[in-house]
């Protein structure tokens, strides 16, 4: 998916356009998703892609929300040399969203926690068309 940089400040608000496009990262706990307790799917906020399923989330205490699993061929990740160490970026496999890192502290069954950026998702309540 490509669009021009006009195109994704036209679609995105000035914050998701700064964490997706820009590679950004918005302040911790100030997520409405970090309390997301319903069954649905957590989508990407550019493209609709649906990344996360709600059943993989847990509460990580780290200000994100935060996943075990991503859906299956959703994400793709990159190394992040950014700030003088090394993350495991993760975007969108569609449009190369900026979503957030994975890190390997997460809790079983997969030892993972994809720390993502609430800004970068949307959420859809199962049930609801």
């Amino acid at each position: 998916m490509t669009k021009s940089t006009a195109d994704w400040k036209k679609q995105l608000s000035p914050e998701a356009y700064r964490v997706t496009r820009e590679h950004g990262t918005e302040r911790a706990f100030t997520s409405s998703l970090n309390d997301e307790k319903r069954q649905g799917m957590f989508s990407c906020v550019c493209c609709g892609r649906s990344l996360f399923d709600a059943d993989a989330k847990f509460e990580s205490g780290t200000g994100w929300p935060s996943f075990f699993s991503p859906v299956e061929s959703a994400v793709d990740t990159t190394v992040d040399r950014k700030f003088f160490m090394k993350r495991t970026e993760v975007h969108c496999k569609d449009c190369e969203a900026h979503l957030g890192h994975v890190f390997p502290d997460g809790p079983k069954p997969t030892g993972l926690r994809y720390c993502i950026n609430g800004v970068a998702l949307t959420f859809k309540p199962s049930g609801e068309k």
